[in-house]
């Protein structure tokens, strides 16, 4: 998937937001998603950014893929729970505040030569769920937005329905794809075995998800952990 057509899968996101003013805040935050409130520079791009390098979705892309995700299931758990428990979940708030939540995490990141994957700066201070607290303050965001994002990641108790819900969407997401490239991983380790250290499986994981999505590859996982294997050593030339 190309740039600019990751990209546009979160302004389509955004545009599920139905009030005006939130709308437009989020998909020009979007249009340009840098931290101003510090002199600071990225090292890669929010485009080709992991959710995170050695967790779920740690390929390039992972990170908007893992921001859809999130927005989706967060829209479609404060259906059930709305209609199950009565809960009132505003879903522009739920929507905003998953586009945003995770947005920063670009800035943590660098890529890793030895691995081909992705890295932990050692030069950047501020985790990303504090970065875009700030940011969305300083760019003088609605309270409530700032609310359910602070809320968001476990760390402050959540007292509103849609830092709940988020909470959970984020924590579900994280778990599944965690698991599906847990598969992918653990056929890498069988290939390393077989070809006695030959390849490694590190090296030979990041440059299969360089290649691939999780969602390219859950046809293979399905099929089980030989026509997985196999798929990765034709694919991959080992």
């Amino acid at each position: 998937m190309s740039t600019s057509d990751r990209r546009e899968l979160l302004l389509r996101e955004a545009e599920e937001i139905e009030d005006e003013e939130l709308r437009e805040f989020i998909l020009e935050f979007l249009e340009d998603p840098v931290i101003t409130f510090t002199d600071v520079e990225a090292k890669i791009t929010l485009e080709e950014s992991p959710a995170a390098p050695k967790a779920h979705h740690s390929y390039p892309g992972g990170l908007i893929d893992h921001t859809v995700s999130v927005a989706r299931i967060s829209r479609s758990l404060a259906d059930v729970f709305s209609s199950t428990y009565g809960l009132d979940v505003s879903r522009d708030y739920l929507t905003a505040a998953a586009l945003l939540h995770d947005i920063f995490k670009y800035y943590q990141y660098e890529y890793d030569e030895i691995t081909g994957g992705f890295k932990q700066r050692e030069d950047w201070y501020l985790a990303h769920d504090f970065s875009i607290i700030a940011e969305l303050s300083f760019r003088g965001a609605n309270d409530y937005l700032i609310r359910i994002i602070s809320e968001a990641h476990g760390k402050t108790l959540s007292r509103t329905p849609e830092g709940r819900v988020l909470h959970l969407a984020d924590s579900a997401d994280a778990k599944m794809a965690s698991e599906l490239q847990d598969a992918v991983f653990r056929a890498c380790v069988d290939i390393e075995r077989e070809a006695n250290g030959k390849v490694l499986a590190i090296k030979l994981f990041n440059a299969l998800m360089r290649n691939y999505t999780i969602f390219d590859l859950v046809p293979y996982i399905r099929g089980g952990s030989d026509v997985l294997r196999r798929f990765i050593k034709e694919e991959m030339g080992v």
